[in-house]
């Protein structure tokens, strides 16, 4: 197998294998909800060793999938006003808006950088004063932090053209949305070590508690995502719903407390419309209103219209496990990563881009 050198442990990896193998009496499915461990689950094939009944489907757990269209549409009026610079994370920038991408805007005049950390783009805002700054602001819980120090040094050096465009999302209330949707069929849950990292694992012991759905927080590499599927299988055949720390190694109950200081800081909790599933209240962070002035909604007075998605990409049933990547009509053929109709083929976290790339290595859905 191509990827085979990524298991850190094969021996490890085939006792975990016989034991899921073994232990499998009844069909299970189950969601991780990130999409680095989805990336790794598919390119590994992993999903071709596990036992037939047990179905893993992909969550919304990548932050660019997720980046509503309208948020896009957003970005790309920032880059296109006068005196501003647009940085971002290079994943974001071939994400379709409802009429064209950042890449095209780009392609167009639009003074649109790729940086790797939102303080390069606070001292690029300090190296050109005569230019307004925007940081597109997209992730989890797990880059709130950083985007929230790039304000607080911001402000404490006095640099008053940098602002952020907010689109962080999180991952507890999606969670929940997907469990209370009539159409769910998730039994379990591989939850994102990273995020975990930072905020803990507390917010979810109610969610499986209501739900009655084990949550395994996990890591990332083959043999954290078998354990992972191992323990959240021994649950469920054993009737049992718990939260369950695979990812000791990284994750404490109580999280990063100063990562958790520093978002409170400078973000509010808000409702967040989330790219092919719809609003989840109380499930984004927005900039409030002490640092009001690093808000670049506020800053330049954004008005732009709610912009429908594309109808023919069907990620938001990718995203909720109703449906894999290879049962979109469009896989492959209409959508590929140079030309995507949905945000899940361009990413480096898409479920729909695992498969593309890593088709040999993936279950072929019907």
């Amino acid at each position: 197998m191509k990827f085979l050198t990524e298991y850190r442990d094969p021996e490890l990896v085939t006792a975990y294998l016989d034991e899921i193998h073994h232990i499998t009496t009844k069909p299970w499915t189950l969601m991780e909800i990130c999409g680095g461990q989805t990336h790794s689950l598919v390119k590994n094939g992993i999903l071709d060793m596990l036992p037939a009944n047990i179905t893993m489907v992909h969550g919304p757990g990548c932050p660019v999938c997720v980046t509503s269209v309208s948020v896009i549409d957003e970005a790309i009026y920032l880059s296109l006003q006068p005196n501003v610079i647009l940085c971002s994370f290079g994943d974001m920038l071939r994400v379709p808006g409802s009429k064209k991408s950042l890449l095209e805007a780009k392609a167009e005049g639009a003074d649109i950088r790729i940086l790797y950390s939102p303080l390069e783009a606070v001292q690029l805002a300090r190296q050109n004063p005569d230019k307004e700054i925007v940081f597109f602001a997209v992730g989890f819980e797990t880059t709130a932090p950083a985007n929230a120090l790039s304000v607080v040094h911001a402000d404490q050096l006095g640099v008053t053209n940098y602002s952020i465009l907010a689109s962080h999302v999180l991952v507890p209330p999606a969670m929940e949305a997907i469990l209370s949707d009539d159409e769910n069929k998730i039994d379990g849950f591989l939850a994102a070590g990273h995020v975990c990292t930072i905020m803990g694992i507390d917010e979810y012991y109610p969610i499986a508690e209501k739900y009655q759905c084990p949550m395994v927080v996990t890591g990332f590499e083959p043999v954290d995502l078998l354990q992972g599927i191992l323990m959240a299988v021994t649950q469920l055949e054993k009737g049992e719903y718990k939260v369950e720390n695979q990812y000791a190694r990284s994750v404490q109950r109580e999280g990063n407390k100063m990562a958790q200081e520093t978002i409170q800081k400078v973000f509010a909790i808000s409702d967040r419309v989330w790219r092919g599933i719809g609003n989840i209240p109380q499930s984004g962070y927005e900039v409030n209103d002490r640092y009001k002035a690093f808000n670049a909604r506020v800053k330049f007075d954004i008005d732009i219209p709610f912009a429908e998605e594309n109808k023919e990409c069907i990620s938001g049933e990718i995203m909720k496990g109703l449906k894999k990547p290879r049962q979109c009509p469009n896989f492959g053929i209409k959508c590929k990563p140079e030309h995507p109709l949905g945000a899940p083929m361009v990413s480096s976290e898409g479920a729909c881009a695992a498969y593309y790339h890593y088709a040999g290595a993936s279950e072929v859905a019907v």
